[in-house]
């Protein structure tokens, strides 16, 4: 069975009428240095007892620091990663400032083999990106659901 990973992908429109969506960018030093490609929807994983659609508003403010909005949640559907993990996504209209996104921690050994548990933010910054830009900077595995945003909302 593989693992599962619900998420939101908020989108809004700017003043000329052309689609944004909001970003994630990993934290912890394994993505310090990297830009392009590692970009994330918002989301994490769940097991078998939780609800796909509760996990992603869970996920969403656990690394955004900030709940959801209230609006009418849209399915993007599933996409599975290159690591054979499953994500099951939702479009949901909203704004938020980005400047006031505050991740929760998780904690690794670092530097590697040191034995020293350092903690790191899951997301160290999130920023909105017109559907092109986007395109280069999330993680391959997850560009269906932008394609699939974008045909929404042609």
């Amino acid at each position: 069975m593989p693992k599962r990973s619900a998420g939101l992908l908020l989108w809004r429109r700017r003043a000329d009428g052309q689609p944004e969506v909001l970003l994630a960018h990993p934290g912890g030093p394994l993505f310090a240095r990297r830009d392009e490609g590692v970009w994330t929807i918002p989301k994490g994983e769940y097991g078998p007892e939780e609800a796909p659609e509760l996990a992603a508003r869970r996920e969403f403010a656990e690394e955004i620091g900030q709940p959801p909005p209230d609006g009418e949640l849209v399915p993007l559907g599933e996409a599975r990663q290159r690591s054979g993990k499953v994500n099951t996504v939702w479009a949901v209209e909203g704004d938020l400032d980005v400047r006031e996104v505050r991740s929760n921690l998780f904690a690794m050994v670092w530097p590697p083999h040191s034995g020293t548990l350092a903690e790191f933010p899951e997301i160290d910054a999130a920023a909105w990106f017109d559907l092109p830009s986007a395109r280069r900077k999330i993680a391959p595995g997850q560009l269906p659901f932008l394609d699939r945003l974008a045909e929404r909302l042609a």
